[in-house]
């Protein structure tokens, strides 16, 4: 009697796990491009109460106006006269997106209006005033 032995039958078999870490690194890189982040528009605005405040879906331009009556896009400080180029800019980027202005409590209306007519020149007419639920 002949014996037959297998050239492999000793080793030990093992998985490889390079392929499984790859693909979980691959998932973790596009779910972290494909998230959405909420955009705030840089400062602590004290919003006023209203009692028919409702969630804004896609409000991709934020406008902030704290008490002092400065405006502030994309976390940093402008000038009255630059709203609407900023607004024409990030609604060139997604024409979808509407423009919310989270105005604090004590600025003025003044401002308020201005940065309503910027935003109605940029040719954006979907704007929001942010408020909190009471």
């Amino acid at each position: 009697m002949r014996k037959i032995s297998h050239a492999g039958a000793d080793e030990e078999s093992s998985i490889d796990l390079t392929p499984m870490i790859d693909v979980t690194f691959i998932m973790l890189i596009f779910f972290i491009v494909t998230a959405t982040f909420i955009k705030e528009a840089g400062i602590d605005v004290n919003k006023p109460e209203a009692e028919t405040a409702t969630v804004k879906e896609k409000a991709n331009i934020l406008i902030a106006i704290d008490r002092n009556d400065r405006i502030w896009i994309d976390q940093r400080q402008v000038d009255i006269r630059s709203v609407r180029p900023n607004i024409e800019r990030l609604h060139a980027e997604n024409p979808q997106g509407s423009v919310v202005i989270q105005a604090d409590r004590e600025s003025k209306t003044e401002t308020l209006i201005a940065v309503m007519d910027a935003s109605r020149q940029a040719g954006v007419y979907n704007v929001a005033i942010a408020a909190q639920e009471p």
